[in-house]
């Protein structure tokens, strides 16, 4: 699943710069997560870099983004071969 961030971020601005997809943007409030750049880390890192420095935990899987490990892969894949093109 990709994940997103809740009405509870506090724009502290640890979150962007961690994430290795760059799937984190700023939005009209409160920081956003791009579900098709979101791999969870899968392919980078073994656990969301995202809710690992969150200091006050509102980054949760996105229910409305089910996706399995090799789904995740697969878009880690896709994202890399674009990234070297």
């Amino acid at each position: 699943m990709a994940l997103k961030i809740t009405d509870e971020c506090i724009n502290c601005d640890v979150c962007e710069p961690v994430c290795p997809n760059n799937a984190i943007y700023m939005g009209p409030e409160i920081y956003e997560i791009n579900p098709n750049k979101c791999t969870e880390c899968v392919g980078h890192y073994d656990e969301p870099q995202c809710q690992v420095v969150c200091p006050v935990s509102c980054i949760p899987l996105d229910p409305l983004w089910p996706e399995t490990r090799e789904q995740l892969e697969e878009k880690y894949k896709a994202l890399t071969a674009a990234a070297k093109a």
